[in-house]
């Protein structure tokens, strides 16, 4: 374990002061407040205030959102994996299997400190309209009992506020946001690995682009579906697209046949569990070089 851990040490050398992951943190920043800008206007007009978990779980409850802040990780992930000139010595002192568990761990890190910050930071951006009693507040109220929430493109599910409060929701929020982050950056590594380093983006790419062809509105316009088909499509999409997954919206609080919580997030680790299974059998053929190459 402290091999591991040496190299998860090592691959943050210098992250704070690395350019990518400087404009990575300040775009979420910047994406966070573009994002949150719909409740706020929502608590200004209204003079009402939100509790302060609302503004996370409003900002990122569409897949939409989900997308956006997902694929900053392309660009804080795109020197996958993590080679210096120390590396030859690491892979000398200790299995390939042991470096690639620091480079997973490091990504998982990562990851959840990006999250983190996003969290945070849309916390912090709407902190002066916001209290910290657990309950749901007169915004929410607002948003999902009349047709304001829709009229916005706010995702105020009155499903999930009728099912607990604001802190258990945004817990769930959160960790469905990690696990769909985490599958794309596992997907980032093993495709640095399979092509070349700093190409795992195009697996990336091509995970967003599926989670996107599968949103039930895009779906549903790409197909011409009317309005009463579209229950089909969503149930179809909440079980099939890792983007739905990801949502919290777009589940089952045991009105309907779309997948629930638990049922995703063991989905996502499923999926972890296998990415890394293939990125340890490509890593036995995987031809490092450390002058000029990868």
């Amino acid at each position: 374990m402290r091999q591991i851990l040496a190299v998860v040490r090592y691959n943050f050398r210098d992250f704070h002061r690395n350019p990518r992951v400087i404009l990575t943190f300040l775009l979420s920043l910047v994406l966070s407040y573009l994002l949150s800008d719909r409740v706020i206007r929502v608590s200004e007009q209204y003079q009402v205030p939100m509790q302060a978990a609302e503004p996370f779980i409003w900002t990122f409850g569409d897949t939409t959102s989900v997308l956006l802040s997902s694929m900053l990780l392309l660009l804080l992930f795109s020197d996958l994996p993590k080679l210096s000139p120390a590396s030859p010595y690491y892979l000398v002192r200790m299995t390939r299997k042991r470096w690639l568990a620091g480079q997973f761990l490091y990504v998982t890190a990562v990851t959840g400190i990006y999250l983190l910050w996003v969290l945070a930071g849309t916390m912090v951006l709407c902190a002066r309209y916001t209290f910290l009693g657990n309950q749901w507040s007169e915004t929410a109220a607002l948003l999902g009992y009349s047709s304001l929430g829709e009229t916005l493109q706010v995702p105020a599910a009155v499903k999930a506020m009728e099912s607990m409060q604001p802190l258990g929701c945004m817990i769930q929020a959160a960790l469905l946001l990690f696990g769909y982050s985490l599958t794309l950056s596992f997907l980032i590594l093993l495709g640095s690995l399979l092509f070349d380093r700093g190409k795992g983006m195009i697996l990336g790419l091509l995970y967003s682009l599926y989670g996107f062809l599968l949103d039930p509105e895009v779906l549903g316009k790409i197909l011409g579906l009317e309005p009463y088909e579209m229950y089909k499509v969503r149930v179809f999409a909440g079980w099939v697209s890792p983007l739905n997954h990801g949502t919290y919206p777009s589940h089952n609080f045991g009105y309907d046949l779309l997948p629930s919580v638990g049922e995703s997030l063991a989905l996502f680790a499923v999926l972890l569990i296998l990415l890394a299974f293939l990125a340890l059998i490509r890593l036995k053929r995987y031809p490092f070089t450390f002058m000029g190459g990868r």
